[in-house]
């Protein structure tokens, strides 16, 4: 069942993340922002990050330059939640850096817990503490490991036991996603797991993928988003919806939840109104005329469309009742009247 904190306006709650696809560019960011609000989604999500706190540049020199140059300042974060606050659209951000909730956490309904840090202890304990909704992505690492994780977020927070609490996202980190890494069957184990609301975090060219999450019972969906793809290296671009693309998958989602229905088997209302349970199915008759007192035997029935007079189901009931009267052939059956 879906709580509160994961009703999407369409179905699941809908993230479109922008992330890195500023490129560090602020005016860039902020017209990515006014389109992404345009597409219909319930969330958006940016990265908020300093290449100092994040990467070792002793270590890993390149990849700390790239985040030096894809970081906004702390105004302009602010500035971003607020356009995403003053047009109804929820703000939320993977903070690297947990000094940053100082100044944004104010604007956050949840945290995002991005799939490199779900082995990241020390950070994860101090979102755990706070105690707001965690979304937690597990790209790169076996159920064994979410579920470690899992059990620590719960040891250092009783009030994730809930499922309203904690989402875990199925994630594959590769940019693009290969059809076959993808791995949307993970959704199903983890719909199992109590506790957990299940979702999908997406790397793969196109839509189908969160399509076919959400079918699988995925109830939180996020994917990147941007202007276009034309003309774009930086590799985000690549694997991200545009506003056409946005509001189509809105539409075909609110296509599915219609047809995934409650879960209840039951006739609907236009098959009632139809009449076809009785047109369609069948019912028992006589396949010659019988006489008054005549027994009946299955070699005298069949079963014919429409169900009336006896059910079809009934046939067995029919054979060695006596005639109570003269039946003609195909003449409609009925218990204590005509048999």
């Amino acid at each position: 069942m879906k709580t509160k904190t994961w009703k999407g306006k369409n179905g699941p709650l809908l993230i479109a993340e922008i992330g890195g696809n500023h490129e560090g560019d602020f005016s860039y960011a902020k017209r990515l922002t006014k389109l992404a609000i345009k597409s219909g989604v319930d969330v958006i999500k940016y990265q908020i990050y300093s290449g100092d706190t994040l990467v070792n540049k002793i270590q890993s020199p390149q990849r700390h330059q790239h985040f030096k140059k894809f970081q906004l300042t702390k105004n302009q974060h602010i500035h971003l939640a607020k356009m995403c606050k003053d047009s109804g659209v929820k703000y939320l951000a993977s903070i690297w850096d947990i000094n940053v909730l100082k100044w944004i956490d104010k604007y956050l309904y949840f945290y995002k817990i991005g799939s490199g840090d779900l082995t990241c202890y020390q950070l994860i304990k101090k979102f755990a503490k706070r105690g707001k909704p965690i979304i937690l992505s597990s790209g790169l690492s076996t159920m064994r490991e979410v579920d470690q994780t899992i059990n620590f977020i719960i040891k250092n927070n009783r009030k994730y036991q809930k499922s309203e609490n904690l989402s875990v996202m199925q994630c594959t980190s590769s940019y693009p996603t290969n059809d076959f890494e993808t791995n949307l069957r993970v959704i199903t184990n983890l719909s199992k797991k109590k506790g957990i609301t299940a979702g999908y975090s997406d790397h793969t060219l196109g839509s189908l993928a969160l399509k076919t999450a959400y079918s699988l019972g995925a109830q939180v969906l996020e994917f990147h988003f941007t202007d276009t793809r034309k003309n774009k290296s930086f590799r985000d671009h690549k694997v991200s919806l545009n506003l056409a693309e946005t509001k189509e998958l809105i539409k075909d989602l609110r296509r599915i939840k219609d047809m995934l229905g409650s879960g209840e088997k039951k006739p609907t209302k236009n098959e009632i109104k139809s009449k076809h349970i009785y047109s369609f199915r069948r019912g028992v008759f006589l396949n010659k005329n019988i006489s008054k007192g005549q027994v009946i035997e299955e070699k005298d029935l069949i079963s014919l469309r429409p169900n009336v007079g006896v059910d079809a189901r009934l046939y067995s009931k029919v054979i060695g009742k006596k005639a109570k009267r003269n039946i003609l052939k195909l003449e409609k059956l009925f218990f204590n009247k005509n048999v």
